[in-house]
């Protein structure tokens, strides 16, 4: 009893004396700062090899290149590197609570430390002065039976501690396995989102490639766009001005009406099942009718809702997700582009022509990936968050540090409640 108790407190004292350092070879840490270094250096610090940027190329070469092919690999890329983003979000938060269940265990070993110490040495005065045996030397007799009270009050605590020892530092043991896995895991998902984020790049050059709009006559528009957008003061004016002042952005509203108002007739307002096939050219469904069929442009965390304070004594004209640093931004409607760039306090600012007088406005992104007067699909890459928080409109007092994206939707000029229009799994996380 007394080596296995001596042994396991002489662990534990070890484990004390190294906070950091559960295993030989194992840094130790310096606290928070080194932990979420740590993090950083597995999800931010990984690069693809050329040999697999090229095997990724050649995939893509290998894809029929018609539009459908193209428009479903874009939606897919652009799904999978949104989930990914979330499984990357819940390991780092499982990292995070085991991080902090190994130091509260360390915590509380080291809080126990001086009792260890002196019940230690005691178990070593123990060894070496052992109680008398009475047979040996009976004129011990009081000695010994003094020294067998004393056991007896003794042993069972002792035996009540080291089990106790013996449970912690099991815990500990299992905590630091789990973090070596949850690491490994991390770093895996960590890969494969470069390389979805890379294959998104690749398939948004094939399109880009395709489209019929020459780059000067683009170059000329997107300047003109910039123009219109310094004369505006508020979205309503921008969009307003776009629409009647610009040719591209005025035709791209004119197909959205025409569009629109097709798919309204052919609907004929009943609820639509989905929003339909990769190769549709305008969109299907008459956006009143894809209620509930919408995905959220971005996996995040929704911080902000519509019609909630935004701090400033206003009401939220839309709402506010906190999302992954270098976050894919995908199109929650399909429409058309008539604006894309930076706008005021919105940061870059894109707004989308969902038709029958319905504007879809994203705003608080590093990079658009769209041009103007394109049309783009429900779920289509369009756009990427910075690597840091932007100061924007969206981004006014949610107490995150994360990138955030500001999402309002708009039925002639007035901001409307997107809650209705967000598919089912959406919902949920914008309402839990």
């Amino acid at each position: 009893m007394s080596h296995r108790l001596a042994t396991l407190i002489a662990v534990a004292l070890l484990a004390c004396a190294s906070p950091g350092r559960a295993a030989e070879g194992d840094p130790a840490p310096t606290g928070l700062d080194a932990r979420q270094a740590e993090l950083d250096a597995i999800t931010h610090d990984i690069e693809l090899t050329r040999e697999r940027q090229a095997e990724i190329r050649q995939e893509i070469e290998a894809l029929d290149k018609d539009r459908t092919t193209l428009n479903q690999s874009l939606i897919d890329a652009s799904r999978e590197v949104q989930k990914l983003e979330g499984t990357l979000d819940r390991s780092e938060r499982r990292l995070r609570a085991l991080f902090a269940s190994e130091d509260k265990l360390r915590a509380s070993l080291a809080e126990r430390r001086g009792v260890l110490a002196e019940v230690l040495a005691a178990l070593q005065r123990m060894g070496h002065r052992p109680p008398p045996a009475i047979l040996v030397r009976p004129e011990d007799a009081l000695s010994a039976v003094r020294s067998a009270i004393l056991l007896g009050a003794l042993v069972p605590e002792l035996r009540d501690l080291a089990d106790q020892l013996a449970a912690d530092l099991g815990q500990l043991t299992t905590v630091r396995s789990e973090q070596e896995r949850e690491r490994d895991r991390l770093g895996a998902d960590a890969t494969a989102l470069i390389e979805g984020r890379a294959r998104i790049a690749f398939l948004l050059d094939e399109k880009k490639r395709q489209r019929a709009l020459s780059v000067e006559a683009l170059a000329s528009e997107e300047s003109r766009a910039a123009a219109l957008a310094e004369q505006a003061t508020t979205l309503k004016e921008l969009i307003a001005r776009m629409e009647s002042e610009d040719a591209v952005a005025a035709a791209a509203s004119a197909k959205a009406e025409q569009a629109a108002a097709i798919a309204r007739r052919e609907g004929g307002g009943r609820p639509a099942n989905s929003l339909g096939s990769a190769d549709r050219l305008a969109p299907a469904v008459a956006f009143a009718d894809a209620k509930g069929l919408l995905p959220l442009p971005a996996n995040g965390t929704v911080v902000k809702v519509f019609g909630e304070s935004d701090g400033l004594g206003s009401k939220a004209q839309g709402m506010t997700m906190a999302t992954r640093p270098g976050g894919r931004i995908a199109s929650p409607a399909d429409g058309w582009v008539v604006y894309g760039g930076s706008f005021r306090s919105y940061g870059q600012l894109l707004i989308i022509n969902a038709g029958d007088g319905y504007h879809v406005l994203l705003a608080g992104m590093e990079r658009i990936d769209v041009e103007l007067g394109q049309f783009v699909l429900a779920g289509e890459p369009v756009a990427v968050m910075a690597s840091r928080r932007l100061a924007s409109v969206g981004a006014v007092d949610v107490g995150v540090s994360q990138p955030t994206l500001y999402i309002e939707f708009r039925k002639d000029g007035i901001s409307i409640d997107p809650a209705p229009w967000w598919a089912a799994s959406n919902a949920e996380k914008v309402g839990g």
